[in-house]
């Protein structure tokens, strides 16, 4: 396995309409197929996994989302890597949490 990243994805189809809430439950499932820790939330989707995975995973959402008839995918991410130790999604809230506690 390669390096372990921990990702803030916002993918924002341009389809015509309003409401993009069928286009981003396709790109979340696909999100989820890689295996990887995902939470969904208000305004995008954590990922955790292999860089090489979550980014092939990105490249899917999109092509997915052009063939379904968004001509444009816009894509936000904040992405973060650390090799002092291993740290997931849920560690990270974990550790906030656990401060507001104390």
């Amino acid at each position: 396995m390669g390096m372990k990243v921990i990702a803030d994805i916002c993918v924002v189809p341009f389809t015509g309409k309003v409401s993009v809430r069928q286009e981003v439950a396709v790109a979340h499932q696909i999100l989820a197929e890689t295996g990887c820790p995902v939470m969904l939330h208000g305004f995008g989707t954590n990922i955790e996994g292999d860089f090489d995975l979550v980014m092939a995973a990105l490249k899917r959402v999109h092509e997915t989302l052009h063939q379904r008839g968004a001509a444009r995918v816009h894509t936000t991410i904040r992405l973060g890597s650390r090799t002092d130790k291993a740290q997931g999604i849920q560690d990270k809230i974990d550790a906030v949490e656990g401060e507001a506690t104390s």
